[in-house]
């Protein structure tokens, strides 16, 4: 009897799982399936072959796919490679705190993708539960003042690093980074900033002093009301998409749309961009670290670009506060590990489709490389000064 087996069977979305099939026949070629639906029932799904080894097994962490959604040893490629049934769906977590995503590993035999042709059932297949938070980790609701989000404590009493989180485009209150975080160590606030609550929609002028109001709150916020955190001497740590850019002009002429009638708007700064300084924030006055994360294959923003751009003005004032990972193959939207690729979708406020870009294996190789060197980032810079952390 075949026998499907992933360790562990319940992990937070960015662990590893080790997936293995043993009982086969020797050298039997057999398909593995992933499915999920996401909180509004979309359906994302991903298949990849493989062929046993001599004593009839295959191991997601030694073997090759031969086809399907990737080829290549991968071993969590079910995961980064799960495409929406929905075209232009992209899989984006709403409720981090109470529910996980059921991930369906189905073993089963290969079939041509045929109408009419009777489907077999799995020779076996499990559940995997994914989850956003780790045991232990608390969500605050805040409204306080004009801030609006959520802050996400890890268990303990802590002092923790303290970390606001931003989404860009989407607007609304989006939390997924932040709970994550929260589960690896971090005090994360959540910072909506546009498109939620009472907070101005659409988004017309950045206000600078709401994000400064969103750092002291996280420096003052009592844990669990009782006891203040201490927070003198907080350490600002950056992670972008380098877009250092004031409003600027633009050409729009130089709007693109591929063959699929996606937008893309990588090129509409191409006459400004790291040309006239004076359309740059002057982050060279800055005292805090950056870590710029460039997706090469961005077809929303030229990240590259930005991030010559950023780095060139903190290198002319003889400064070395910065880290660039730059990823060719990698579109704009760089997630956490194993999240599938979102190479184009739709945004409320632009009326056509929006290309992210991205190519689907050195984007999730760039989504797990970057992840960790993120963490490592954070911890370096907020941890080794007691007073920089909660």
């Amino acid at each position: 009897m075949a026998k499907l087996t992933a360790t562990p069977l319940s992990a937070l979305v960015d662990e590893p799982v080790h997936i293995r099939v043993t009982g086969l026949e020797p050298f039997q070629v057999v398909c593995l399936k992933a499915s999920l639906k996401d909180e509004k029932g979309n359906l994302f799904s991903s298949q990849a072959y493989y062929k046993a080894s001599e004593v009839g097994e295959v191991d997601l962490e030694r073997d090759s796919s031969l086809g399907g959604d990737y080829m290549g040893v991968h071993p969590m490629g079910l995961f980064w490679s799960l495409k929406p049934e929905k075209l232009l769906s992209r899989l984006a977590k709403r409720d981090v705190m109470n529910t996980p995503y059921q991930v369906q590993i189905q073993l089963c035999n290969p079939q041509f993708p045929i109408k009419g042709i009777a489907i077999s059932p799995p020779m076996d297949s499990l559940t995997l539960e994914r989850w956003y938070v780790a045991p232990g980790v608390t969500r605050i609701q805040v409204k306080e003042g004009r801030i609006r989000g959520a802050l996400f404590l890890p268990p303990g009493e802590g002092p923790f690093p303290g970390v606001i989180d931003l989404f860009g485009s989407t607007g609304g209150l989006v939390e997924f980074r932040a709970s994550l975080l929260a589960s690896h160590g971090f005090a994360a606030l959540a910072l909506a900033y546009w498109g939620y609550d009472d907070l101005p929609s659409p988004l017309e002028k950045v206000d600078i002093e709401y994000f400064e109001e969103g750092a002291e709150f996280l420096l003052r916020h009592p844990k669990d009301g009782d006891n203040c955190m201490p927070g003198k001497g907080f350490t600002m740590a950056y992670i972008s998409s380098p877009d250092v850019n004031n409003p600027i002009p633009c050409n729009i002429e130089l709007i693109t749309t591929n063959a699929l009638g996606f937008v893309e708007f990588y090129r509409t700064y191409e006459e400004t961009a790291d040309k006239d300084s004076k359309y740059c924030f002057p982050i060279e006055k800055a005292e805090g670290h950056f870590l710029f994360v460039v997706g090469e294959d961005d077809k929303n923003l030229n990240s590259k670009v930005h991030a010559h751009q950023a780095t060139a003005q903190l290198v002319k004032s003889g400064k070395k506060n910065w880290t660039l990972l730059s990823y060719p193959g990698a579109g704009h939207l760089i997630e956490p590990p194993y999240s599938p690729l979102c190479s184009s979708s739709r945004i409320p406020f632009v009326i056509p489709n929006l290309s992210w870009g991205g190519q689907v294996i050195p984007h999730a190789a760039a989504q797990e490389h970057s992840w960790k060197e993120i963490q490592n980032f954070l911890k370096k810079h907020l941890l080794p000064d007691i007073s920089s952390q909660l």
